[in-house]
């Protein structure tokens, strides 16, 4: 009986790797592309508008359907940083609490078909961090919750009005039920560096698939060279900046004299 029962959960474990792939089959194919893989950030650079475009399919390549719902997110490079709560204290503003973010995005932009709450679940919107409010920051060291709420809303607060962060919900437009598209501006202030433009589609509160691509902003011409040299060079051109401003400070009052 004892080897009955063992080849019986033999067969059952080949049966679930044979049926596996069969399961994975069924699942949609998300395509997805960007009409810029390369922003070039050069004197005057006033931003750029990203169109993040693409169609869901079935296996069997029939259109994906109607049922379904897209989310875009296009995510900057991750940085650490200090953010200090301001404190009026006889009537002069002085620095007070403070915190630390070991990964903040540095552009954060989310696009999505109808409003977030309206196609996941609280839950799911925290594990894909489908909005401004489902941020995972990682602050250090030890902080209460009714701090981190504080601090996360300013910082967040203070990166939308700079057009850093953005939510715009209803505005991927799907046609046919089978081709999307969104579209995400950045602004002037951009961080260099790599971008992730990730999509996902959506049926039932569950997430079906998801694609990625990857779109490089950089530096180009002079700029890029002063980029370069600040990082490569940090000393030297520190000693170039004071010379450059030093020099300017005497030719301006020699002008002024000479006036």
């Amino acid at each position: 009986m004892r080897g009955i029962g063992i080849l019986a959960a033999l067969l059952a474990a080949l049966a679930a790797l044979w049926a596996a792939p069969l399961r994975a089959q069924a699942d949609p194919i998300l395509v997805t592309e960007i009409s810029q893989h390369e922003v070039l950030v050069r004197q005057g650079f006033t931003g750029a508008e990203l169109l993040l475009f693409g169609a869901i399919l079935e296996p069997d390549g029939r259109r994906g359907g109607d049922d379904y719902d897209i989310v875009v997110i296009l995510r900057g490079p991750s940085q650490a940083i200090r953010i200090r709560e301001k404190q009026r204290i006889a009537g002069i503003w002085v620095n007070a609490e403070s915190t630390s973010f070991r990964s903040v995005p540095s552009f954060f932009a989310l696009a999505s078909s109808a409003p977030v709450a309206d196609i996941v679940d609280p839950r799911t919107a925290a594990i894909y961090e489908f909005g401004l409010d489902q941020l995972q920051l990682s602050p250090t060291g030890t902080i209460d919750q009714a701090q981190y709420d504080r601090f996360t809303a300013g910082l967040v607060d203070l990166r939308r009005r700079l057009g850093l962060f953005q939510q715009n919900e209803n505005s991927v437009t799907i046609s046919e039920g089978v081709l999307y598209q969104a579209r995400i501006s950045l602004p002037s202030n951009v961080v260099v560096g790599r971008y992730v433009a990730e999509t996902f589609a959506v049926r039932g509160g569950r997430v079906i698939a998801s694609a990625s691509v990857d779109v490089d902003v950089r530096k180009e011409g002079f700029d890029r060279l002063v980029a370069e040299q600040s990082q490569e060079n940090a000393f030297a051109y520190g000693l170039l900046a004071v010379a450059m401003s030093v020099f300017m400070g005497w030719a301006a009052g020699r002008l002024y004299a000479l006036v």
